[in-house]
């Protein structure tokens, strides 16, 4: 079979960070060494979604062997919290750390976006060298400044610039959705037939524990329906709603409680806006092989988004929660990606995000609804087998791989 023989691929995260980009990341470098690929990763210090180093984690410039993949781990400023100008100035450092390095003698450059800067200073040194160029996006910048808020005018016209710039220069880029590559042609000026549509994949393997099993272990009442927010805790997610709608059920008596597990730069807000309720806990993200626990103790699995976001990205819990074959409930736009996926999946309930009464009339009706819960967790499982499939996603990676370094 033909493969790609050497890549080098360029991203600011990569394992053993446990959300976001990192983990598909990965789980494509861990594919092409499989294959028999010379494959380098240039990637930045484990911080996500801390924004900050682990704990005795100190250098410059470091080698990591993970799982038979050589990883260049490069310094850059980790900023807390990571806004506006303070992330691009992150991303920046990266990206001028990682042209400066060696990136071995690759066939194909793979660059991950986010991070955006970094990967257009990469674009930079990969056009010169006349390598094949494939990016990978999975957030939209300049749209996703736009359902934010984030920025004036001139910032998002900026960063729509480097967007179209960078886009425009890849052999080929890889879109996560339909919506995120129609987006790219209309406002960036892509070529459709330069554009390949992968979705994620589910990166976790299912629990098999019981729901009363998983609780015991993590040390989790028996009693009660919880809902569980899992990932980063990041602006675009929106969390006060989160917060809002277990401050509605204290107050209206309504037996349910939301767990927050995982680490953001919005978590210590969110935990002083928290502050005195008892329907909401905050629990630090758990290693890898525990995290499909929490995901088998909860009752239900929640996905928030802030209101406006619709098309930025498509949100990486997505394809855990799927796989964990619970129930999902979305607090998001309607007309938005997430909801586009929940309407396939009919997985759970969907209310419109920033409406923490809806969101509780939905937990509220779930919670007493066995049979709606049964159902929508098969739905759940029969979504994630027949569309998030890890070999068919990577099949299409080889696909692009072998075919671009054609061209």
């Amino acid at each position: 079979m033909n493969k790609a023989r050497r890549v080098t691929i360029l991203g600011l995260n990569y394992a053993p960070e446990p959300t976001g980009n990192a983990p598909y990341t990965a789980s494509l470098a861990e594919h092409l060494v499989r294959n028999g690929t010379k494959t380098r990763v240039i990637s930045g210090f484990p911080h996500y979604p801390q924004w900050r180093r682990m704990p005795g984690d100190e250098g410059w410039r470091r080698t990591d062997v993970l799982r038979g993949v050589d990883v260049r781990r490069l310094a850059h400023w980790i900023p807390n919290p990571p806004r506006g100008v303070r992330r691009l100035l992150s991303e920046i450092t990266f990206g001028l750390h990682s042209i400066t390095v060696s990136w071995g003698r690759p066939e194909t450059i793979v660059l991950v976006s986010p991070a955006l800067f970094a990967s257009a200073l990469a674009m930079l040194r990969a056009t010169a060298t006349r390598r094949a160029r494939v990016l990978w996006v999975q957030d939209l910048y300049s749209q996703g400044m736009t359902e934010t808020g984030e920025g004036g005018g001139v910032a998002v016209a900026v960063t729509r610039c480097v967007e179209r710039w960078t886009l425009r220069r890849a052999h080929r880029v890889v879109a996560i959705h339909d919506a995120m590559a129609n987006r790219m042609v209309q406002d960036l000026d892509v070529d459709r037939e330069r554009i390949m549509v992968i979705e994620n994949w589910t990166h976790i393997a299912r629990s098999t524990a019981s729901r009363n099993e998983a609780r015991q272990r993590l040390g989790w009442s028996l009693e009660g329906f919880v809902a569980l927010h899992a990932g980063n805790m990041g602006r675009k997610q929106g969390l006060e709603n989160l917060v809002e709608t277990a401050r509605l059920a204290e107050e209206r008596g309504v037996p349910i409680h939301i767990v927050m597990l995982g680490d953001g730069a919005e978590r210590k807000q969110l935990g002083e806006l928290a502050a005195g309720l008892d329907r909401i806990i905050f629990m630090d993200p758990l290693p890898g092989d525990e995290f499909p626990l929490a995901l088998a103790a909860a009752d239900a699995l929640l996905v928030n988004e802030l209101p406006g976001v619709s098309e930025m990205a498509v949100p990486s819990k997505l394809t855990s929660y799927f796989a964990a074959a619970k129930p999902v409930v979305a607090a998001v736009g309607q007309g938005g990606i997430v909801a586009s996926i929940m309407g396939r999946a009919q997985a759970g309930p969907v209310v419109e995000s920033g409406n923490p009464g809806a969101l509780l009339g939905a937990l509220k009706s779930l919670s007493s609804d066995i049979e709606e819960q049964e159902r929508a967790s098969r739905a759940a499982k029969a979504y994630w087998h027949d569309h998030l499939s890890a070999e068919m996603a990577l099949a299409a990676w080889d696909e692009i791989l072998v075919d671009v370094t054609r061209r």
